[in-house]
């Protein structure tokens, strides 16, 4: 893997919050993006974060996605117990849901690189190593963004990860949906990424066997060190919750917290 150039690692800060509804999250995102935007003009750059989450089930349609590749109504998603948000990101519509890590890297791309293919080929790379650590071969597919398996003698090519972020001035937001024990019924509902002639796929699947899902967390992370040249802080629940309050400003994050449902 080709690593960032840089003279000292990059300080990131790796916050789990555990399960939180998406739209606190989003919206948090977006206040993390605009305090690493602002820190530009100051002596002292801040950390890098990343949000490591897991959402309640909810489909996001990207900028440039049809909205007709929501297979059901939108006000039918109740009943199967789902939300459904426009968002901002690149990409088409994907799912979220338990059984999934979600990733958030929120990194000012001018202290690594300023190249977002190079960063999206890293972000792939770093999915594609974890699933190697439980002998599953993944791969990039030419022209479509993620991590795929297949095809092989198990089946068709097949989705694992998806991918879409955004950037402004160089600082990212949203980033990859890595299955784990994703029930995968709920992809039925929807066209993924805009993809007619592929399926999708989780890390249980393939492996076989159940996984701890805290293990693979701290495996990805290390990946992502590894990858981005960074020197990482990780940070759980109420210790994470508190850094980012402290970050922003704030004496609380009161609709993020209430948005928690567990902390597995």
């Amino acid at each position: 893997m080709t690593r960032p150039s840089q003279p000292t690692p990059q300080a990131v800060t790796v916050c789990h919050l555990g399960r939180v509804a998406y739209g606190p999250t989003w919206d948090l995102q977006k206040q993390v993006q605009a305090r690493l935007i602002a820190a530009k003009r100051q002596p002292v750059a801040l950390p890098h974060v990343v949000l490591l989450v897991e959402h309640p089930p909810v489909y996001t349609l990207g900028k440039s996605g049809k909205a007709s590749n929501l297979l059901l109504p939108e006000e039918m998603l109740a009943a199967h117990g789902a939300q459904f948000y426009h968002v901002d990101r690149g990409g088409d519509i994907t799912f979220h849901g338990p059984g999934q890590l979600v990733g958030y890297p929120l990194l000012d791309l001018d202290r690594f690189f300023t190249d977002i293919h190079r960063y999206m080929r890293l972000l792939e790379a770093i999915l594609i190593e974890t699933c190697a650590d439980y002998g599953v071969q993944a791969r990039r597919v030419a022209g479509r963004t993620g991590v795929w398996i297949g095809s092989d003698a198990t089946g068709p090519e097949r989705k694992i990860c998806a991918l879409g972020i955004r950037c402004s001035r160089w600082v990212t937001m949203h980033g990859f949906a890595f299955n784990l024990n994703t029930d995968l019924s709920f992809f039925d509902h929807i066209i993924p990424c805009g993809i007619t002639d592929r399926g999708v796929t989780s890390l249980v699947r393939e492996y076989g066997r159940p996984v701890d899902e805290a293990e693979v967390r701290l495996r990805l992370i290390r990946h992502f060190a590894e990858a981005f040249g960074a020197q990482t802080t990780y940070l759980e629940h109420d210790d994470a919750f508190a850094y980012l309050e402290d970050l922003l400003g704030v004496d609380d994050l009161p609709v993020l917290k209430y948005a928690r449902f567990d902390l597995s």
